[in-house]
């Protein structure tokens, strides 16, 4: 296999002090990047153009005030922020989760997705809390700027949904289950993180060991949130018009934009990011599998009576039934259903298991939001009760959530540990 070629081997370096550096490949194409301090570096492209590359840190007060410092020196012909028009629409305005349909999202079986976004967004919300700034503050301030100075404002991260769809379709069971622990990990912590400490996420050798480990636990996740939407963010950024751009960005994704728009200038990569900006089609495999052991499990119930006639297929399906509603029951009382939603729920599960199109948790958690209707104080309060194991069973948008889950969890243990006790019962 040929020896991957990274970008400074293909061009003649020439430095620029100790703080940058001048690149020409050849064929004559010629990129300066001038590292004006730990945090800022400067993009100069064949044509003039110059790219001024902050990197934040969003809860962060000092990256706040490094960004109108900065702009308040260039004086930018347009400023780019990471940041999607949605999510900026969301900021802008009060967050309303009123307007979350509980039972849709059960529906269509996003409920572990939402709990993700829900404990993301805790955890950002207990940061800010703790160091005076809400998260995110640094780019809203570029964009607030931007707008008192009428400067022209482009929004050049993916569609948060997008990129959050597209971790979660990507990933296996198991690196679900990983990322949904390190949330709820992050989220239960009660870790005080200094200030300081904020401010050394901003040096590249920090970044890159966490990138590093995350790549290693997580490599999906790490790919879809950081190294697509370091490309996307490249070529928003590099094909946005003006001559003084400032780009506003988590410190994280510094590296990765400053190797994308050199490839850009010198067009050994395409600016098109098409196919990183759709969800990919559900795997395939996830529903053959699914069909699978519904023939199996089928298949060993049918074979009890060719075999052993009416009495032990019966006794083998009941052996099914049993196991299948016993477990979801235990998960439904662990987390406190309403008795019509844990007897249902029991009953359910072993139809439920039969029928790859349709859980058990999605039927438990829609019953309970029917039953236990959500109110006003509870949407209020989601990103403080999903921090405090009480707020899991207190709040009724959260506790549908979590029954959702664990029903579901232990509905698929029910039907994995049937399989041996079924093929016992042949013998």
């Amino acid at each position: 296999m040929a020896a991957k070629i990274s970008f400074y081997e293909t061009c003649h370096l020439v430095p620029l002090s100790q703080r940058g550096y001048i690149c020409t490949d050849a064929e004559g194409h010629t990129v300066t990047i001038e590292r004006i301090s730990d945090t800022v570096q400067r993009l100069t492209c064949e044509n003039g153009k110059e790219i001024t590359l902050i990197g934040t840190a969003h809860v962060s007060q000092d990256s706040v005030d490094e960004v109108t410092q900065v702009i308040d020196e260039i004086d930018p012909d347009r400023i780019c922020v990471e940041l999607d028009s949605g999510r900026y629409k969301s900021k802008m305005e009060p967050q309303s989760w009123e307007s979350l349909d509980i039972k849709a999202v059960i529906k269509e079986n996003k409920g572990f997705l939402l709990l993700a976004n829900m404990a993301l967004s805790s955890y950002q919300k207990r940061l800010g809390d703790q160091m005076g700034v809400s998260p995110g503050d640094e780019i809203m301030k570029a964009a607030e700027l931007a707008t008192e100075r009428n400067i022209p404002l482009s929004f050049c991260d993916r569609e948060i949904q997008i990129t959050f769809k597209r971790a979660w379709r990507m990933s296996n069971a198991w690196n679900k289950l990983k990322l949904i622990s390190s949330l709820l990990t992050a989220v239960f912590s009660r870790e005080e993180i200094s200030n300081e400490e904020i401010e050394k996420l901003k040096e590249t050798n920090v970044l890159q060991s966490m990138l590093d480990e995350m790549a290693e636990e997580l490599p999906t996740v790490k790919r879809v949130l950081i190294d697509e939407r370091d490309q996307y963010l490249a070529s928003h950024i590099y094909q946005a018009q003006g001559t003084r751009i400032v780009a506003v960005v988590g410190a994280g994704h510094a590296p990765g934009l400053v190797a994308h728009m050199e490839k850009l200038e010198r067009n050994e990569t395409s600016p098109d990011v098409q196919q990183i900006s759709s969800i990919p089609p559900a795997p395939q495999m996830g529903k053959i599998f699914s069909w699978a052991i519904l023939v199996a499990l089928l298949g060993i119930i049918a074979t009890g009576f060719i075999r052993s006639g009416w009495n032990q297929g019966l006794q083998m399906f009941l052996y099914w039934f049993v196991i299948n509603a016993s477990l979801t029951g235990i998960a439904a009382i662990i987390a406190l259903a309403h008795p019509i939603t844990i007897l249902v729920s029991m009953a359910a599960a072993p139809i439920t298991g039969l029928n790859p199109t349709i859980g058990v948790g999605m039927v438990a958690g829609i019953l309970e939001v029917s039953l236990r209707k959500p109110q006003v104080k509870d949407f209020e309060r989601i990103t403080d009760d999903i921090t405090h194991f009480k707020g899991w069973y207190r709040n009724r948008i959260i506790h549908a959530l979590y029954i959702f889950m664990i029903t579901s969890v232990f509905a698929s243990a029910g039907t994995f540990i049937a399989f041996p006790v079924l093929i016992n019962a042949l013998r």
